[in-house]
Formats: structure tokens, sequence, C-alpha cells
């Protein structure tokens, strides 16, 4: 047997001590109709999440932090951090939170290089992401390998599901073999058991991460998004995702419990098709915030969503905005743990 990992990544739901987020304002993601909707959407996060946790907030300079200042207002705990980003999805450059077994938490900064080299002008949040490592003052770990936090989900306890689209694809680490990856889980993330799903959604730039798929909402229960419509490129992947979870089994050798939901309609942005899904969520210490599409499934999606987390207020979102930019509410949010390990959803 192999000897017990040294770092563990907590489950989401687990106690944060901050939530960390990056001010809006990339004209090449959102351009000047989007951008103010976009910001809107930005305020609510903030002001919902700050009612149950410090809410830490990237902004380029004091005359951006006196603006946001204002549109947020005084409610619940904001602090600003002058860091400077390219853009606004920290989920992907920030650092990742991990418990060492004996020694509180320490912070690993993985390299970004835009999700396979797509946006050489987003690159410069490879160096963002090591900026709030060092803001917070915890030991820093480099693995000198590409991934983003969105590309994995844990249920805190060793298990994680991926998609092989993203982190097998050749322009992330060519040189590394699929037992070679989940080494490098292993060794920094503690990951013992990694459920391998097929590929991510239709119109996701990232090459199929998995927080638009699937999320696990305990350490043995899952949400999985489905596509019902037959005709849509979303359905044969998803149902494939879907058998793959339902034969899966936890770190503990036990079925995993898995239940589906609906994606929302097809949308699209000019003639390319948006990633809209509900799996986008953001479990923070008081609230679950969703995104939601002003469809005829949000309804359904805020009740299942609700039913697995019934000590959280859970919050509906319309992202249709933000997700023009090609990634929603989970995609934007990085949680700093609290360095004293706890549980339950």
């Amino acid at each position: 047997m192999p000897p017990r990992p040294r770092y563990l990544m907590p489950a989401e739901w687990e106690r944060h001590d901050a939530t960390w987020l990056a001010w809006p304002k990339d004209p090449l993601t959102f351009p000047s109709r989007i951008i103010e909707p976009v910001r809107g959407v930005y305020a609510r996060l903030v002001k919902s999440l700050a009612t149950g946790e410090m809410v830490n907030l990237l902004v380029d300079d004091l005359d951006t932090q006196r603006r946001v200042s204002s549109l947020i207002g005084s409610r619940g705990r904001v602090a600003y951090h002058r860091i400077k980003s390219a853009d606004v999805w920290i989920r992907d450059y920030g650092p990742i939170f991990v418990r060492e077994e004996g020694n509180g938490l320490v912070a690993t900064k993985w390299t970004f290089n835009a999700w396979g080299n797509k946006y050489d002008e987003l690159k410069p949040d490879n160096k963002s992401g090591r900026e709030i490592a060092e803001e917070t003052g915890l030991e820093i770990i480099e693995p000198k390998f590409v991934l983003e936090g969105g590309s994995i989900d844990t249920n805190g306890m060793g298990s994680c599901i991926t998609t092989e689209q993203c982190l097998l694809n050749q322009n992330r680490n060519p040189l590394y073999k699929k037992n070679e990856i989940e080494d490098v889980l292993r060794r920094y993330l503690g990951f013992t058991n990694i459920v391998w799903l097929d590929r991510g959604i239709a119109g996701d730039d990232t090459d199929g991460h998995v927080d638009d798929v699937a999320r696990f909402v305990d350490e043995r229960t899952l949400v999985c998004m489905v596509e019902e419509d037959e005709r849509d490129e979303n359905h044969a992947p998803l149902s494939e995702n879907l058998k793959i979870l339902r034969s899966a089994k936890d770190e503990r050798g036990r079925k995993l419990r898995v239940i589906p939901i609906s994606m929302p309609k097809k949308r699209v942005g000019g003639d390319e098709r948006l990633p809209a899904s509900y799996a986008n969520f953001y479990i923070g210490n008081a609230v679950v915030l969703v995104p939601t599409f002003d469809d005829i499934n949000d309804a359904a999606a805020l009740r299942t969503i609700a039913g697995v987390f019934p000590s959280r207020k859970v919050i509906g979102i319309n992202c249709e905005a933000l997700v023009y930019g090609f990634g929603g509410i989970h995609c934007v949010t990085q949680q700093q743990p609290s360095s004293v390990a706890s549980t339950g959803s």
C-alpha cells in the first residue's frame, strides 16, 4: 500500500477563511455592452458571500478600489488587494489550498498556460496567481505542472473527478502519461482515487473542465449534468459521463450516489455556443451561489441543489452576461479553506 499523502485538498463545503475574486475589466472577455451587467453580477456575488466569510477582491489600483467599494457598499467583510490581473478566472490561475498533516494550510501554485496556450494576453495571470499565494503569507509549493482549479473536483477525502479531455490534453503536460498525472495529483493534492470522466460540455474553451459537468456535494454524492434532447451535441458525452459516475466508487470502495440535473437550453453568443451549466455553482460558508439563465430548467436546478445543501441558503444569480465570457460563478471564485479541518455540507 502506498504511503498516506502528505497534503490533502479540502472539499469546497468545508469551512473557508475567505473567498478570492478578481474584479472584471478585460474588454476582450466582456465588451462594453456586457461589462456593466457582469459587474452587477459580481456585486451580488461579493455581497452574498460576505455575509458568511471574508471576500478577498483583486483590484488593479486605488481608483478601481474606490469605484468598486462605492458599488458594493460596506455590508459584510471585503478586503481589497492591489494585485493586477489580466482576467477574472481566478479558479484556474489562483493557488489551490491544501492542508499539510500537522502543519496547517499550504498554497500550491500550479502553472497556468491560458488553457493550452489559447490566449497569450491572459498568460500574465500565472504571475497574478503567484502574487495571491504570496499575499496569504502561507508556505508556497510549485509543482511545475499545468493544472487549472476548474479541471478537478474533490470530496475532501481523497476522491477526485476530472475529464480525460482536459488533463490528458497534449496542450497541458505532453510529457506525462496518465499514471504519471495521477502520481502528481496524489503527491500534491492527496487524491488517492481519481474518477476519469470522458469530456466536458460544448462551448467550453477550457477543454472540458469538470466544474461544468459534475460536482461533489458530500463525501459520496455528486450532481451530474444531463442533456435530455438527443439532438443536442451535449447529449452523448453527458450520458457517457453519467454512466461512468454510476459505476464509480469512492476512496473506500463504496458506490457513489449520483443526482442528475437537466442542462439549460442552448445559449449562443454571436455565432459561438456558450458553456451555460448549473454545475458551475460555488459553495460558500453561508450560501450556495447557483448560475441561472432565465431558463425553463432554472427552478428545478435550484430545488435540487437546495435539497443537497439544507444548511445553506441557495441563491440563484442570473449569469447570462457572465457566461458570455465562457465561464460561470465557480470559474471566478477560489476558496481559501480554514487551516482547521471541518466536515459537513
